[in-house]
């Protein structure tokens, strides 16, 4: 078992940066993927980014180039987001192993 904390979200303008964070109840680094989901309201829950092994990392198109993810090869899982769209606007969530969610932040993008 583990529990997942994520914090960070906000209200920002677009443009702006944000960065996320997860924090793991023990070492993260036994599980081999963690990842970042997201789901904006009357959407499925879409996977953002994810990092295997501390630092093999995969990212949805829509934020390639844009977003990082990043551990500390600890406890920490960390979503720096920048050039931030309207688009991006959702519930953040953070996933470890693909079966332990946090229970969201949420990220409002808008002027």
């Amino acid at each position: 078992q583990v529990q997942l904390v994520e914090s960070g979200g906000g209200l920002v303008q677009p443009g702006g940066s944000l960065r996320l964070s997860c924090a793991a109840s023990r070492r993260i680094f036994s599980f081999i993927v963690m990842g970042w989901y997201r789901q904006a309201p009357g959407k499925e829950r879409e996977l953002v980014a994810s990092i295997t092994g501390g630092f093999s990392t995969r990212y949805a198109d829509s934020v390639k180039g844009r977003f990082t993810i990043s551990t500390d090869n600890a406890n920490m899982v960390y979503l720096q987001m920048n050039s931030l769209k309207p688009e991006d606007t959702a519930v953040y969530y953070c996933c470890a192993a693909g079966a332990y969610w946090g229970q969201g932040t949420q990220v409002t993008v808008s002027s």
